[in-house]
Protein backbone atom coordinates (compact mmCIF):
# COMPACT_ATOMS: atom_id res chain seq x y z
CA UNK A 1 0.00 0.00 0.00
CA UNK A 2 1.51 3.06 -0.87
CA UNK A 3 0.52 5.27 2.01
CA UNK A 4 1.78 3.03 4.06
CA UNK A 5 5.20 3.48 2.66
CA UNK A 6 4.48 7.69 2.83
CA UNK A 7 3.13 7.37 6.61
CA UNK A 8 6.52 5.25 7.74
CA UNK A 9 8.99 7.58 5.77
CA UNK A 10 6.97 10.88 7.44
CA UNK A 11 7.40 9.54 10.87
CA UNK A 12 10.98 8.20 9.95
CA UNK A 13 11.32 11.44 8.36
CA UNK A 14 10.14 13.28 11.67
CA UNK A 15 12.74 11.81 13.75
CA UNK A 16 15.88 11.70 11.16
CA UNK A 17 15.42 15.67 11.16
CA UNK A 18 14.80 16.05 14.90
CA UNK A 19 18.42 13.94 15.16
CA UNK A 20 19.78 15.50 12.47
CA UNK A 21 19.06 19.00 13.52
CA UNK A 22 19.73 18.60 16.95
CA UNK A 23 23.19 18.83 16.82
CA UNK A 24 23.08 22.60 15.13
CA UNK A 25 20.18 23.78 17.61
CA UNK A 26 20.74 27.47 18.07
CA UNK A 27 23.71 27.96 16.11
CA UNK A 28 23.48 30.88 13.36
CA UNK A 29 24.15 29.41 10.08
CA UNK A 30 28.00 31.21 9.87
CA UNK A 31 28.31 29.44 13.46
CA UNK A 32 27.19 26.06 11.26
CA UNK A 33 29.59 27.03 8.68
CA UNK A 34 32.32 27.69 10.73
CA UNK A 35 31.73 24.32 13.04
CA UNK A 36 30.05 21.62 10.12
CA UNK A 37 31.25 23.68 6.84
CA UNK A 38 27.90 21.85 5.13
CA UNK A 39 25.63 19.75 8.03
CA UNK A 40 25.10 16.68 7.16
CA UNK A 41 25.05 13.82 9.03
CA UNK A 42 23.75 12.21 11.87
CA UNK A 43 26.68 12.89 14.68
CA UNK A 44 24.58 13.83 17.72
CA UNK A 45 26.19 16.66 19.97
CA UNK A 46 24.90 19.27 20.01
CA UNK A 47 24.17 21.60 23.22
CA UNK A 48 21.43 18.66 24.75
CA UNK A 49 25.13 16.63 24.00
CA UNK A 50 23.34 14.06 22.37
CA UNK A 51 24.43 11.04 21.06
CA UNK A 52 24.16 9.98 17.47
CA UNK A 53 20.72 8.94 16.62
CA UNK A 54 19.22 9.98 19.52
CA UNK A 55 15.91 12.40 19.41
CA UNK A 56 14.49 14.86 21.06
CA UNK A 57 11.42 16.23 22.34
CA UNK A 58 9.60 16.78 18.62
CA UNK A 59 9.67 12.80 18.28
CA UNK A 60 8.89 11.54 21.51
CA UNK A 61 5.98 13.90 22.11
CA UNK A 62 4.96 13.06 18.88
CA UNK A 63 5.28 9.11 20.13
CA UNK A 64 3.49 9.76 22.97
CA UNK A 65 0.51 11.77 21.53
CA UNK A 66 0.33 9.02 18.64
CA UNK A 67 0.45 6.34 22.09
CA UNK A 68 -2.54 8.24 23.28
CA UNK A 69 -5.07 8.09 20.17
CA UNK A 70 -3.97 4.42 19.45
CA UNK A 71 -5.10 3.77 23.47
CA UNK A 72 -8.19 5.76 23.28
CA UNK A 73 -9.51 4.95 19.96
CA UNK A 74 -9.36 8.66 18.33
CA UNK A 75 -8.35 12.07 19.52
CA UNK A 76 -9.38 12.96 22.84
CA UNK A 77 -7.78 16.00 24.42
CA UNK A 78 -7.83 14.85 28.21
CA UNK A 79 -6.16 11.55 27.38
CA UNK A 80 -3.68 14.00 25.08
CA UNK A 81 -3.12 15.87 27.80
CA UNK A 82 -2.69 13.03 30.09
CA UNK A 83 0.34 11.21 28.21
CA UNK A 84 2.17 14.16 27.52
CA UNK A 85 2.00 15.18 31.64
CA UNK A 86 3.57 11.41 31.88
CA UNK A 87 6.14 12.15 29.50
CA UNK A 88 7.18 15.28 31.51
CA UNK A 89 7.34 13.35 34.59
CA UNK A 90 9.72 11.26 32.46
CA UNK A 91 11.94 14.02 32.02
CA UNK A 92 12.79 14.24 28.90
CA UNK A 93 15.85 15.46 27.22
CA UNK A 94 14.12 18.90 27.06
CA UNK A 95 11.03 20.22 26.70
CA UNK A 96 9.52 23.80 25.87
CA UNK A 97 8.62 26.49 27.69
CA UNK A 98 5.46 27.11 26.87
CA UNK A 99 4.60 23.37 26.77
CA UNK A 100 5.58 23.32 30.38
CA UNK A 101 3.56 25.70 31.81
CA UNK A 102 0.90 24.06 29.76
CA UNK A 103 1.07 21.00 31.07
CA UNK A 104 1.71 22.15 34.55
CA UNK A 105 -2.05 24.12 34.43
CA UNK A 106 -3.41 20.68 33.80
CA UNK A 107 -1.80 18.96 36.01
CA UNK A 108 -3.41 21.62 38.48
CA UNK A 109 -6.81 21.90 37.21
CA UNK A 110 -7.28 18.78 35.23
CA UNK A 111 -8.84 21.04 32.03
CA UNK A 112 -7.09 19.72 29.16
CA UNK A 113 -7.50 22.94 27.06
CA UNK A 114 -4.72 25.74 27.34
CA UNK A 115 -6.22 29.19 28.09
CA UNK A 116 -6.31 31.01 25.00
CA UNK A 117 -3.34 32.93 24.49
CA UNK A 118 -1.30 35.51 21.98
CA UNK A 119 1.65 34.92 23.26
CA UNK A 120 1.83 31.00 22.45
CA UNK A 121 2.41 30.95 18.76
CA UNK A 122 5.46 28.84 19.33
CA UNK A 123 5.92 25.40 17.18
CA UNK A 124 4.99 22.79 19.82
CA UNK A 125 2.03 21.76 18.84
CA UNK A 126 3.26 21.45 15.02
CA UNK A 127 6.00 19.64 15.61
CA UNK A 128 3.30 16.74 17.03
CA UNK A 129 1.11 16.84 14.07
CA UNK A 130 1.91 14.05 12.23
CA UNK A 131 -0.27 11.60 14.19
CA UNK A 132 -3.25 13.37 14.23
CA UNK A 133 -2.20 14.00 10.09
CA UNK A 134 -2.36 9.33 10.00
CA UNK A 135 -4.77 9.18 12.80
CA UNK A 136 -7.49 11.45 10.39
CA UNK A 137 -6.45 10.53 6.91
CA UNK A 138 -9.52 10.24 5.04
CA UNK A 139 -12.12 11.62 7.96
CA UNK A 140 -13.67 14.77 6.36
CA UNK A 141 -11.71 17.91 6.61
CA UNK A 142 -13.82 18.88 9.32
CA UNK A 143 -13.49 16.37 11.88
CA UNK A 144 -9.21 16.68 10.95
CA UNK A 145 -9.48 19.95 11.69
CA UNK A 146 -11.65 19.68 15.47
CA UNK A 147 -8.83 16.66 15.80
CA UNK A 148 -5.92 18.58 15.48
CA UNK A 149 -7.05 21.48 17.76
CA UNK A 150 -8.27 19.29 20.48
CA UNK A 151 -3.96 17.94 20.56
CA UNK A 152 -2.72 21.36 19.92
CA UNK A 153 -5.04 23.43 22.54
CA UNK A 154 -3.15 21.07 25.22
CA UNK A 155 0.05 23.25 25.37
CA UNK A 156 -0.70 25.83 22.33
CA UNK A 157 -4.18 27.57 21.78
CA UNK A 158 -3.30 30.40 19.49
CA UNK A 159 -4.74 30.94 15.71
CA UNK A 160 -1.70 31.06 14.22
CA UNK A 161 -0.13 28.06 15.78
CA UNK A 162 -3.80 26.50 14.40
CA UNK A 163 -2.97 27.60 11.26
CA UNK A 164 0.52 26.11 11.08
CA UNK A 165 -0.61 22.45 11.95
CA UNK A 166 -3.89 22.20 10.35
CA UNK A 167 -1.97 23.26 7.20
CA UNK A 168 0.41 20.58 7.87
CA UNK A 169 -1.69 17.71 8.40
CA UNK A 170 -3.59 18.61 5.15
CA UNK A 171 0.06 18.62 3.48
CA UNK A 172 1.03 15.26 4.74
CA UNK A 173 -1.97 13.54 3.70
CA UNK A 174 -1.89 15.10 0.10
CA UNK A 175 1.47 13.50 -0.08
CA UNK A 176 0.26 10.38 1.42
CA UNK A 177 -2.42 10.98 -1.80
CA UNK A 178 0.35 11.33 -4.35
CA UNK A 179 -0.42 15.03 -4.77
CA UNK A 180 2.84 16.75 -6.33
CA UNK A 181 4.24 19.30 -4.63
CA UNK A 182 2.78 22.68 -7.31
CA UNK A 183 -0.96 21.05 -6.12
CA UNK A 184 0.20 20.79 -2.44
CA UNK A 185 1.47 24.31 -3.10
CA UNK A 186 -1.24 26.19 -4.45
CA UNK A 187 -3.91 24.39 -2.41
CA UNK A 188 -2.31 24.42 1.41
CA UNK A 189 0.80 26.97 1.71
CA UNK A 190 -0.61 29.29 -0.49
CA UNK A 191 -3.94 29.65 1.13
CA UNK A 192 -2.15 29.79 4.42
CA UNK A 193 -0.45 32.52 3.53
CA UNK A 194 -4.01 34.15 2.20
CA UNK A 195 -5.47 33.34 5.39
CA UNK A 196 -2.50 34.77 7.49
CA UNK A 197 -0.45 36.80 5.38
CA UNK A 198 2.32 37.02 8.37
CA UNK A 199 3.25 33.53 7.21
CA UNK A 200 4.33 34.79 3.28
CA UNK A 201 7.63 32.53 2.56
CA UNK A 202 8.56 34.16 -0.83
CA UNK A 203 9.95 37.45 0.13
CA UNK A 204 13.25 36.76 1.82
CA UNK A 205 14.63 33.56 3.11
CA UNK A 206 14.15 32.74 6.87
CA UNK A 207 17.63 32.13 8.02
CA UNK A 208 18.16 31.08 12.04
CA UNK A 209 14.72 30.53 12.85
CA UNK A 210 13.23 30.87 16.16
CA UNK A 211 10.50 28.76 17.92
CA UNK A 212 8.17 31.15 16.55
CA UNK A 213 5.86 29.57 14.53
CA UNK A 214 5.55 31.76 11.84
CA UNK A 215 9.33 31.35 11.01
CA UNK A 216 9.29 27.69 11.87
CA UNK A 217 6.47 27.08 8.88
CA UNK A 218 9.09 29.89 6.72
CA UNK A 219 12.09 27.68 6.74
CA UNK A 220 10.15 24.85 6.58
CA UNK A 221 7.86 25.71 3.61
CA UNK A 222 11.05 27.49 1.50
CA UNK A 223 13.17 24.56 2.30
CA UNK A 224 9.95 22.07 1.04
CA UNK A 225 9.62 23.57 -2.08
CA UNK A 226 12.70 25.33 -3.03
CA UNK A 227 14.30 21.22 -3.05
CA UNK A 228 13.84 18.21 -5.40
CA UNK A 229 14.75 15.03 -2.30
CA UNK A 230 14.61 14.65 0.92
CA UNK A 231 17.94 14.80 1.43
CA UNK A 232 18.38 18.43 0.02
CA UNK A 233 15.05 19.27 2.33
CA UNK A 234 16.74 18.46 5.11
CA UNK A 235 20.18 19.91 4.48
CA UNK A 236 19.17 23.04 3.41
CA UNK A 237 16.56 23.44 6.31
CA UNK A 238 18.79 22.32 9.52
CA UNK A 239 21.92 24.31 7.49
CA UNK A 240 19.57 27.82 8.44
CA UNK A 241 20.23 26.86 12.01
CA UNK A 242 18.06 28.41 14.69
CA UNK A 243 15.31 25.87 16.51
CA UNK A 244 17.14 23.12 13.72
CA UNK A 245 15.26 20.02 15.64
CA UNK A 246 11.88 21.09 14.99
CA UNK A 247 11.94 22.39 12.00
CA UNK A 248 14.20 19.36 10.19
CA UNK A 249 11.48 17.38 12.48
CA UNK A 250 8.54 19.34 10.78
CA UNK A 251 10.38 19.34 7.58
CA UNK A 252 11.60 15.54 7.39
CA UNK A 253 7.97 14.55 8.12
CA UNK A 254 6.56 16.60 5.09
CA UNK A 255 9.78 15.36 2.80
CA UNK A 256 8.99 11.67 4.09
CA UNK A 257 5.28 11.80 3.04
CA UNK A 258 6.20 13.08 -0.56
CA UNK A 259 9.21 11.15 -0.89
CA UNK A 260 8.51 7.64 0.32
CA UNK A 261 11.29 5.28 2.11
CA UNK A 262 13.05 5.04 -1.01
CA UNK A 263 13.89 8.71 -1.12
CA UNK A 264 15.30 8.95 3.04
CA UNK A 265 19.49 8.54 2.54
CA UNK A 266 20.63 4.90 3.84
CA UNK A 267 22.96 6.30 6.09
CA UNK A 268 20.41 8.68 8.24
CA UNK A 269 18.30 4.93 8.37
CA UNK A 270 21.47 3.46 9.83
CA UNK A 271 22.58 6.44 12.08
CA UNK A 272 18.95 6.70 13.65
CA UNK A 273 18.16 4.87 16.89
CA UNK A 274 16.91 1.65 16.41
CA UNK A 275 14.51 1.92 19.17
CA UNK A 276 12.89 4.84 17.84
CA UNK A 277 12.99 3.86 14.39
CA UNK A 278 11.18 0.50 15.17
CA UNK A 279 8.83 2.77 17.08
CA UNK A 280 8.22 4.87 14.28
CA UNK A 281 7.16 2.13 12.13
CA UNK A 282 4.87 0.68 14.55
CA UNK A 283 2.94 3.45 15.10
CA UNK A 284 2.43 5.03 11.66
CA UNK A 285 1.30 1.70 10.66
CA UNK A 286 -1.11 1.54 13.73
CA UNK A 287 -2.40 4.94 13.35
CA UNK A 288 -3.20 3.97 9.23
CA UNK A 289 -4.75 1.31 9.92
CA UNK A 290 -6.83 2.95 13.05
CA UNK A 291 -7.93 6.14 9.81
CA UNK A 292 -8.81 2.89 7.11
CA UNK A 293 -10.84 1.57 9.88
CA UNK A 294 -13.24 4.73 9.32
CA UNK A 295 -13.13 4.92 13.28
CA UNK A 296 -15.15 8.30 14.11
CA UNK A 297 -13.13 10.64 16.04
CA UNK A 298 -13.95 10.71 19.55
CA UNK A 299 -14.85 14.12 21.17
CA UNK A 300 -12.14 16.17 22.46
CA UNK A 301 -12.72 15.85 26.98
CA UNK A 302 -13.66 19.26 28.16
Amino acid sequence: MPQLDKATAAYIGLAIGDALGATVEFLTPNEIRDQHGVHRDITGGGWLRLKAGQVTDDTTMSLALGEAILSSGGIDAKAAASAFDAWMRAKPVDIGNTVRRNLIHFRKTGNPEALASEHDAGNGAAMRALPVALACYGQPPEKAIFASRAQAHVTHHNVLSDAACETLLFMVQDFLDGRDAGAVQRDRAAVLVEKHPVFAYDKKRCDNPSGYVVETMQAVLQACFDTSSFEDCLIDVVNRGGDADTTGAIAGMLAGARYGLEGIPKRWLRALDDTTRRQCEEQAAKLLKLALSHTPIAPASR
